[in-house]
């Protein structure tokens, strides 16, 4: 028997991850992927291929978790307990995907 929870916030591991990150400012992931890029191309140089293709690699990851940053800062663990102070309990069929409107007029062409 498996129990089905409806409850869609996040755990305590996630809020205290996010509550961690949130404090970094965002741009610091932007400049550790161009530090990577950079390191990368003067690996390069030094004809260090194998050390290039490595730190070259890192560019992507810190970009990710530049975009978390962001949305954690934005959104910010349970959006909708920031906005009402306390948890809103609604059934499973009314919580929206996203808190973004979807278009009402399908557009083709």
């Amino acid at each position: 028997m498996s129990v089905i929870q409806n409850d869609h916030t996040e755990g305590p591991v996630a809020k205290a991850i996010e509550s961690q990150t949130s404090k970094l400012p965002s741009d610091i992931f932007l400049w550790a992927a161009l530090g990577s890029m950079a390191a990368s191309a003067t690996l390069k140089c030094l004809r260090k291929d194998k050390s290039a293709l490595f730190v070259g690699q890192w560019a992507a990851p810190f970009l990710l978790l530049g975009v978390y940053n962001k949305i954690v800062k934005t959104e910010g663990h349970d959006h909708e307990s920031k906005s009402s102070g306390a948890f809103k309990t609604q059934p499973a069929e009314a919580h929206p995907i996203s808190d973004y409107a979807e278009p009402e007029n399908d557009i083709t062409v």
